[in-house]
């Protein structure tokens, strides 16, 4: 496993231009499926920023903006605003149509204890190392995928049935979920989904993001996941970005 913030984190206030500092990104983007921004400028705008990337999506609640800290009463369900360790995911596979280009976080409150990673890796990498036949298969079944049980439980009640991988505009869109899509027995979902798992857990990289630090992925590419954390101030802000 290696450290996401070892390859060479972007420092935007060493960037003559903002449209310099949105090319670099662009470019990790494009050749990796994440970048990292280890250093921002005073008072950095990171919706402005991140709009250049695209539109801001509507979240679950209509927010553009979601902020990710842990809820009361809520450590005992699958939810992204606890302290539990998540599993490998992609971004908006129970929503109508195609999910979402990006992902960005920015940290307000780092953990000031262990754990709270965000972990990567590469789907297409994982996809590549399956056969033809499955991939192909992959395209044509179409399967259901829901929320998550925090937000069941807040209200929130989304499902939606796509196949696992489609393409838009040349290119390949994945989408994955170890626990929130219906396992339907047909030899081809679940070894997929457990291929998957393995992958990430041999391949996932950490990323312990610092004060103020941007993150933002390819979510048609990456899976992500958090590992676990004590602290109940951590506190992030994540918005999804439209292709």
């Amino acid at each position: 496993m290696t450290q996401l913030i070892a390859m060479d984190p972007i420092d935007l206030t060493e960037q003559d231009s903002a449209g310099a500092g949105t090319d670099l990104v662009a470019g990790r983007l494009a050749t990796y499926g994440w970048a990292y921004v280890g250093s921002v400028p005073r008072g950095f705008d990171y919706v402005g920023f991140l709009r250049q990337f695209g539109d801001l999506l509507p979240q679950y609640r209509g927010e553009k903006v979601w902020d990710l800290k842990p809820e009361p009463d809520m450590d005992d369900v699958y939810h992204s605003n606890n302290t539990r360790a998540l599993t490998p995911h992609t971004e908006g596979y129970e929503l109508a149509g195609l999910p979402p280009r990006y992902v960005a976080l920015w940290c307000v409150t780092p953990s000031s204890g262990p754990g709270g990673e965000t972990t990567l890796a590469d789907g297409y990498e994982m996809l590549g190392g399956l056969t033809e036949q499955d991939r192909e298969s992959l395209r044509e079944r179409r399967y259901e995928w829901h929320c998550s049980e925090g937000l069941a439980r807040q209200g929130v009640h989304l499902s939606n049935s796509h196949p696992v991988l489609e393409s838009h505009a040349g290119v390949d869109v994945m989408r994955y979920s170890y626990n929130n899509v219906a396992r339907v027995p047909d030899g081809l979902l679940i070894p997929f989904l457990e291929a998957g798992k393995e992958f990430f857990d041999r391949e996932h990289s950490s990323v312990l993001m610092a004060q103020d630090a941007l993150l933002i992925w390819d979510n048609w590419r990456m899976m992500h996941s958090r590992n676990a954390f004590t602290d109940r101030g951590r506190h992030f802000r994540r918005v999804l970005i439209g292709a």
